[in-house]
This record gives C-alpha cells, sequence and structure tokens, in this order.
C-alpha cells in the first residue's frame, strides 16, 4: 500500500478460513512502473509500408486458417518508444483502461509484489511475496483469468474459442492476442512451436514421398528378390548368431528385406541431405522470424535495457561495487551469473535426457552388431557375454522400429499426461470440495481451485520439442517418416498446451523474452552432431555403400559374378562362409549341425575356410571401408560447406526490420527529446551598428537561421 496499490479483502463463498486479497494498480501508479520497467509503448502509428504478402493472391482460401478476423482483428502497428511519465501525453493514449495491456499490468503488479518489503531483523531485510508462499502465510498469489462465457467475449474467450478449442487444428495461432494475455515468454514459445509445425509440412511431405517410393520399388529391388528366391535365398543355410541359437536359411527373413527396402534405398540418401539442407533452413528463418518478433513485440533492446534483478537473486546480494559507467555504488548481486546458471541447468538437464532416449538408438545404430567376430571365434564382453548382433534382416531395420515405437509411443504417452492429469486433478478437488452453496464462485476463486502454474515454466514443454527434434534430425536417414509424426504430433501439441493454459492452470504472471533462451545453441548443436549421425548411420548401418561398391566394380575389381553394372549376384558376395568343423567354443548340445551340412554362411567380408588366409578379412572389406570414409568426408564436407553458404547469405534480421528499428530510434528522440525544446533567441552582431534578432530551431541534423 505505501507503494501506490489498493488493497482490497474478500471472504471466500467455499471456505471461512480462506480469505482473499485483490490487489488494484491505479493509473498512476502504473504509469510510474511502466517507467520503471522501461515499457515500450506506442508514440506513432506505423507510417513504412508493409511489403505485400506474396499469398495476398490466395486470401480468399488462406482466410480460413486465420483466427475469424470478425472476433479477433488484425492489430494496428505503431512505433513504440521507453515510456515517461512526465511525457505521457506524447503518447498514443487513447483509453487509459486499454493503455496497458493484461499482461504488462500483471508484471508491474508482480514487480511491486516481489520486493515490497515486511521485515526487518538486524540487519536482515524480509521483502517479497515469494518467501510469504514459502513459509505458508499465504496459499497462492497469481493473476486472474477473465471470464470464459459466451455472453462475454474478452480475452480468454477469443483465445479458447479461436486457439485452443480442438475445431481450430488447422488455423494459425492469434500470437499478438496470446502475448497481450500471457506475456512475451509464452509467447515466444508458442510462435517457436508452431514455426517449427509449420517448417516440418516439408520435411514431412519429402518424408513420405521416400517411403512411397521405396514402398513401391521393393518388390523390384534385385538383392531382395535373391533373398526370398527358394532357389537362392532358400538354399543358403546362415550360421547360428548366438550360442543358443540354430541354424536358419536366408530366405525366412524374406518379408524383413522386403520392409528394409522401403528405408534402405537411394531415395534415403537424398532425403538425409534435404534434412540436412533443411535444418539449416530451419534455424535461419527461425532467426529472422525471431528477429520480427523481437522488433513487433518490443524486446529488441529488452537485453540491454538492464532491467531490474530478480528478487529472489536481488535477496542474495553479498557486497557492493561501483558502477564503472554511472559512477554509483550500486548492490552488486550475486546473481550476476544468474541467467548464465540457468543455462548450465538447462544443458545439464538436456544431456540427461539426451542419453535416456538416444543411448538405445545410438547403441543399435552404431554399435550392436559391429564387433562380433565370426561364429568361429564370436567375440564376448568380459569373457563371458558374447556380443550381440543385428536382426537377421539388419541393423537399420531395428533402429527403425526403434524410432517408431519411441516416437509414437512418447507422443501419446505425454499428450494423454498432459491432458488427464490436470484434468483429474481439478476434478477431484471440486469433488472434495463439496459445493453445495448456492452462491455465484467469484472468477478468483474459481481460479484458485485450478492448478498452479509450473515454477519451471516452460522448460518442460521446450525439452520435449527438442528432444523430439533430436529424432527427427540425428535419426532420420533410417525412419523418412519421422517428421510426419513429429507434425502430427505437433499439431496435437499445440492445442492441448493451448487448453491447458486457458482453462487447467492458473494464469501465469507474464514475462518478458527476447528469444528462446539456452534452446537456440541446443538445437544447433543437434544440427551439427545430425549431419554427422546421418552420414554414419548411411555408411555403417545401412548396406547402401556396399551395394554401391559392387554395383560400380565391375569394371575395376568384379566381386563373385558381377560382370556387368548390374546387382546381380550381391547377396552371394556379402556372405562369407564358414566351415561347420570349425566351431570349437560352442557346445555341441546346444547347436545340432545336420550330418550333410559342411558350411553355413554369415555376414561378413572375408576369405572362405581352406585359404591361406581363412576368416581375415577380404579385399572386398578394405574397399567398403575406403569407400564408407571417403563417403562420410565428401558428404559432411559438401552439407557443412552448404550450410555454412546458406547461413551467410540468409541475413539474421529482415532489412525491413532494421529500416523500421532505425525510424523507430528517430522518432524517440524527435517525438521525446526535441519536441519540448524551446526556440532560442539569439543576438547576432553585424556591421554598421545593425543588430538583427532571429531564432533558432534545433534539429537532428542542423541549427537552422
Amino acid at each position: 500500500m505505501k507503494m501506490g496499490m489498493e488493497l482490497e479483502a474478500t471472504q471466500s463463498v467455499l471456505d471461512e478460513k480462506l480469505v482473499f486479497l485483490k490487489v488494484h494498480m491505479p493509473w498512476d501508479v502504473l504509469c510510474t512502473y511502466a517507467e520503471v520497467l522501461h515499457i515500450k509503448l506506442p508514440i506513432q502509428s506505423n507510417d513504412m509500408s508493409a511489403r505485400p504478402s506474396p499469398w495476398r493472391f490466395f486470401s480468399c482460401i488462406t482466410k480460413h486458417f486465420y483466427p475469424d478476423e470478425k472476433l479477433i482483428s488484425k492489430e494496428s502497428e505503431f512505433f513504440t518508444a521507453p515510456f515517461e511519465k512526465n511525457r505521457q501525453d506524447l503518447f498514443c493514449i487513447k483509453d487509459k483502461d486499454h493503455f496497458f495491456t493484461p499482461s504488462m499490468r500483471s508484471r508491474m503488479a508482480y514487480y511491486i509484489l516481489s520486493r515490497a518489503p515486511y521485515e526487518i531483523r538486524g540487519n536482515i531485510k524480509k521483502f517479497g511475496i515469494t518467501k510469504l508462499l514459502d513459509g505458508g502465510v499465504y496459499k497462492a498469489a497469481y493473476p486472474i483469468h477473465d471470464s470464459q462465457e459466451p455472453e462475454c467475449p474478452n480475452e480468454r474467450y477469443l483465445l479458447y474459442e479461436e486457439w485452443a478449442h480442438p475445431k481450430s487444428f488447422y488455423k494459425m495461432q492469434p500470437l499478438d492476442l496470446i502475448r497481450h494475455y500471457y506475456g512475451e515468454k509464452i509467447g515466444i514459445y508458442f510462435a517457436w512451436l508452431g514455426f517449427y509445425t509449420r517448417m516440418l509440412t516439408w520435411a514431412a511431405v519429402v518424408g513420405i514421398g521416400c517411403f512411397i517410393y521405396g514402398y513401391y520399388t521393393r518388390d523390384t529391388s534385385t538383392w531382395s528378390k535373391e533373398v526370398c528366391d527358394p532357389d537362392i535365398g532358400g538354399k543358403i543355410v546362415m550360421c547360428p548368431q548366438c550360442d543358443t541359437c540354430q541354424y536358419w536359411t536366408l530366405n525366412s527373413t524374406c518379408n524383413t528385406s522386403k520392409n528394409l527396402c522401403i528405408f534402405d534405398n537411394f531415395g534415403t540418401l537424398v532425403f538425409a541431405v534435404f534434412m540436412s539442407v533443411w535444418v539449416t533452413l530451419f534455424l535461419e528463418f527461425w532467426k529472422r522470424y525471431q528477429a520480427e518478433l523481437e522488433y513487433e513485440w518490443d524486446t529488441v533492446e529488452f537485453l540491454e535495457q538492464e532491467e531490474p534483478p530478480r528478487p529472489e537473486y536481488e535477496a542474495k546480494c553479498i557486497h557492493e561495487r561501483k558502477n564503472p559507467i554511472t559512477g554509483v555504488n550500486p548492490t552488486y548481486f550475486f546473481s550476476n551469473f544468474g541467467e548464465l546458471n540457468i543455462q548450465l541447468l538447462t544443458l545439464k538437464m538436456f544431456l540427461f535426457q539426451f542419453v535416456n532416449y538416444y543411448s538405445s538408438c545410438f547403441y543399435i545404430a552404431f554399435a550392436k552388431g559391429k564387433a562380433v567376430g565370426y561364429p568361429g571365434k564370436p567375440v564376448y564382453l568380459l569373457g563371458k557375454y558374447r556380443n550381440e548382433e543385428c536382426d537377421p534382416g539388419g541393423c537399420l531395420i531395428e533402429l527403425t522400429t526403434q524410432l517408431a515405437i519411441i516416437m509414437g509411443g512418447k507422443a501419446i504417452w505425454n499428450n494423454i499426461q498432459e491432458v488427464l492429469i490436470p484434468w483429474l486433478k481439478n476434478l477431484i478437488y471440486r469433488r472434495c470440495a463439496h459445493v453445495t452453496t448456492e452462491k455465484v464462485i467469484p472468477r478468483w476463486e474459481q481460479d484458485y481451485q485450478l492448478q498452479p502454474s509450473s515454477k519451471l515454466g516452460l522448460f518442460y514443454e521446450y525439452l520435449e520439442m527438442v528432444i523430439q527434434f533430436g529424432f527427427v534430425t540425428l535419426f532420420v536417414a533410417s525412419f523418412p517418416l519421422a517428421p510426419a509424426l513429429a507434425l502430427l504430433n505437433n499439431i496435437i501439441e499445440i492445442r492441448v498446451d493451448a487448453w491447458k493454459l486457458t482453462t487447467q492452470f492458473r494464469r501465469a504472471v507474464p514475462e518478458k523474452a527476447q528469444h528462446i533462451g539456452a534452446w537456440q545453441p541446443i538445437l544447433q548443436g543437434i544440427t551439427i552432431l545430425a549431419v554427422v549421425t546421418n552420414a554414419m548411420i548411411i555408411a555403417f548401418t545401412s548396406d547402401m555403400i556396399p551395394r554401391l561398391v559392387y554395383y560400380w566394380s565391375f569394371s575395376v575389381y568384379p566381386y563373385g559374378n558381377n560382370t556387368e553394372n548390374t546387382m546381380k549376384g550381391y547377396i552371394n558376395s556379402s556372405l562369407s562362409v564358414f566351415s561347420t568343423n570349425d566351431f570349437q567354443t560352442v557346445d555341441d548340445d546346444y547347436i545340432h549341425t545336420p550330418p550333410n551340412l559342411t558350411t553355413c554362411r554369415y555376414r561378413d567380408y572375408r576369405f572362405p575356410p581352406g585359404h591361406p588366409k581363412q576368416y581375415e578379412y577380404n579385399m572386398f572389406y578394405w574397399h567398403v571401408i575406403a569407400a564408407k570414409m571417403a563417403f562420410i568426408i565428401v558428404v559432411e564436407h559438401i552439407v557443412y560447406f552448404t550450410k555454412f553458404i546458406l547461413a551467410y547469405i540468409i541475413p539474421d534480421v529482415p532489412y525491413a526490420v532494421k529500416e523500421q528499428i532505425k525510424r523507430e530510434k528517430y522518432l524517440t528522440q524527435v517525438i521525446l527529446h526535441e519536441t519540448n525544446l524551446k526556440l532560442v533567441e539569439i543576438n547576432v552582431a553585424v556591421p554598421s551598428n545593425i543588430k538583427i534578432t532571429a531564432q533558432v530551431e534545433k534539429t537532428t541534423a542542423k541549427c537552422q537561421i
């Protein structure tokens, strides 16, 4: 109250022991703290012509994918400047009740509440609503939601109808309204999620095209036909793959071989390169879009304005230090490295989840079946556990299956949790409250029954999406349908998150944010790693490189019967021969060798039994290894060079935004700092004792007489 707030106490309708304390912000207090928090407000309409949209010719179609303009009209564009209370007449104040947005009002109220002192014990100063909440003095503190009744079309109702309702799943998000109601931090999350989802559309289309190509060509693959041919694959007996396994024929993997052709084909290689370019374009275009939002949402100079530190850090100050710029002794806060600490927390949590979700995929892609030896001399871990071999159809099909299960299962489970848990908690609370009163429950008490906003804010929402981004980019060479699954999930995710915020959770305290924070460098790190992982998946997990070596070797070093430019005979050349008499490490009680079976085959490139170098790697193996290494080096250099060129030629800030920022700074200087300069009367001495009186008007360019 000493800081200018108006307080009003109200008895609870449902609980006699509960009292609600409503906080009001008078106009004078709003003006004061708008200046303290450097809030930028309109000074003049934007007079710079906007570039016409290329989609304007299709407006009759595209208008159906945007919120209803009759309910949510397009926001007017203004040039803004940091508010100054003593010059408020220079700002575009048409209606004092709507001049400050709801998020601005809530942010200013929280600023006061979080710094209001309530007790001094010696040298210890206690202040802030946060400590009172932790001590149980207050049960909760939150901004009040708007009503959600159809007869009162306020911002919350409009957000529910045009954003959170499932019927609006195909519509673009009303980001300006989200920002006004929830603040920039929540607004920038949904802006990023929406942009990511739109970009996934292109990746999903190409990925589905790659899948269709593989599906319709699976029956024409020469090597797949050889596997399924009873005269080829049916007569090839494969060696046991474990100590207790039995012999098996190659054509038993016919269906797996056909399914593998869907994902292991030349189209997958093209798609992997496309995704490497896509991810670069995604990050570069996001930077441009983020720069546009920074300007439109007045956060361009947010970090440079030196907003007061957070109260939880302010309470931890340890000593004072002279400010070299101002020359005064401000308190030197322990929180100087607070932002860095938050980013490091974020990074550590992501690395933990990175290992948790991706370890199995990395194992299948790069470790499983790579160091298994050969049937007569398998490799044992710690001398006891035999290294696991890949599925008879290959490790790539296992990786594809793993990705499909994790992505699909994780998406379904997360959405069920996000919908059911808050809904059930709110339902149980209402039932336990025994609402039997006939009195109307006020808005603030209805909000108290909702779930509290998470202290970590949007951390887990970002984490979920960034983990998904990793699945889409890191292993896409093995699963081209990953972008399509992510797109479907995100369309649902946007509406689920919107529904939670609008109906199931208390209104969060609005916060300013200039960008997505520590997640930006994490995304960049994933994109760099994705180039390496996809190149290595194609080289070491799929059979593409061995097939290419076999295909192009007919004129240089023909293998087997490859005397022409075809894949005929590839299966026979890719399988080595092992003599069943050479089984030494396996107990005969486990493997029953038929009496007429003298040899079996296994996937490797080794000399046959009886050769002077029996069971050692043959020349084809070394040619394949050389081709794999060359492929990785060439692809990485090409993709990284392409990424560098794209990042260089695409500016992070659009030219139009740069011009508008310059125009805004100019108008701020003119309107706020020069209009109050009065004409100065000066005396000019001239010959012949003539005295002339002139007036000088100062401008930004020069003095004009």
